[in-house]
């Protein structure tokens, strides 16, 4: 059941004006926002990329990574950054869910 326009917009005005002046607020440095740190952990890439039976030029390609990224995070010369630790550890423990997503 969905609500008619105007008692979406009766309840939703509030909150919106209330997070727009918790923002701005927050950007003058008035307050602080809650926020969530949530600690991403290392995924090992290269037996990642090997139990997914890809070369580093595959999974590079298939995933959106740079190559020279990938052999970087594979020899330990860098680490991912969260957002990419993030994505590795989601190919790692559900790859099928990760194909979906990027399938046209």
């Amino acid at each position: 059941m969905s609500l008619p326009q105007s008692e979406t917009r009766r309840r939703c005005g509030p909150l919106l004006i209330e997070g727009m002046e918790q923002a701005v607020a927050h950007k003058r440095g008035e307050i602080a926002l809650p926020t969530r740190d949530i600690d991403v952990p290392d995924v090992d890439v290269k037996a990642l990329r090997t139990a997914r039976g890809m070369s580093q030029r595959e999974l590079a390609a298939f995933y959106g990574f740079a190559l020279s990224a990938l052999r970087d995070w594979e020899q330990k010369r860098r680490r991912p950054d969260r957002a990419a630790r993030v994505l590795l550890r989601v190919i790692e423990r559900e790859p099928e869910a990760m194909e979906r997503a990027l399938s046209s």
